[in-house]
């Protein structure tokens, strides 16, 4: 009899739970190797609910650490003390965490303490600047520190994990699960058995036989010269 390999994926934004809900269905699906619990903090409370909802994914533990006038003090501890049960009771082999939240990086930290190995996916992203995005930056650099396999995007991404001295047998570069979770959702919304009022607007609107672009954009970015820029990329 195979002795499961113990998986613990955390995550607690709406982005971090679409591009970690391929993940999910993958560990799920193959259970036979695999004791896979889900836990989120709610970072993002009904954003992130939302996705979850659409993937079908009920995570096991929810730490639910959200609260009036939250700061960067208060959210990190929160997640770090409120894992430590978790990961005493369950004892993972494995914490997987997700780019550059505070929940990536205090996850990380609190599996790092317990003694599991640390996997980050979509590692390796850089500005060099600690203050830029802030705290992004930092939190994926000390998330880096701390993790046993990076999942890089892209070969750029694998190569700024290089250049911290990170063993090149350590580093996997992946693509960006995005795009698994797209082409779940295309394939999920096209069923019939989807149904969805603005989805269906969506469809009336737009010509089947045109191309669609899915942009998407830091919140940062969402506004301003910022955006400009994105839609003259675009346009070119």
């Amino acid at each position: 009899m195979i002795e499961k390999k113990r998986i613990l994926i955390v995550f607690g934004t709406r982005p971090e739970a679409i591009k970690m809900a391929p993940l999910v269905k993958e560990f799920e699906a193959q259970n036979e190797f695999f004791d896979t619990k889900v836990c989120i903090t709610a970072q993002h409370r009904e954003m992130l609910d939302q996705v979850l909802s659409f993937f079908e994914i009920t995570p096991h533990y929810d730490l639910d650490i959200m609260k009036p006038n939250q700061n960067l003090y208060s959210l990190t501890s929160d997640i770090i003390v409120n894992l430590k049960p978790i990961l005493e009771q369950f004892k993972p082999e494995y914490v997987f965490v997700h780019g550059d939240t505070t929940t990536t990086m205090a996850a990380s930290l609190a599996g790092f303490y317990s003694g599991a190995q640390i996997c980050h996916v979509e590692a390796g992203l850089r500005t060099f600047n600690m203050q830029s995005p802030f705290p992004e930056e930092m939190n994926r650099s000390v998330t880096g520190v701390v993790t046993n396999i990076h999942f890089a995007p892209t070969t750029t991404s694998k190569q700024n994990l290089l250049k911290e001295n990170k063993k090149e047998e350590n580093v996997i570069i992946t693509g960006n699960t995005v795009i698994d979770a797209l082409l779940y959702s295309v394939k999920k919304v096209n069923s019939n058995e989807f149904k969805d009022v603005e989805t269906d607007e969506l469809k009336t609107i737009i010509h089947p036989n045109k191309k669609i672009i899915l942009v998407t954009g830091h919140r940062r970015e969402n506004h301003g010269q910022g955006f400009i820029d994105i839609c003259k990329a675009l346009k070119q």
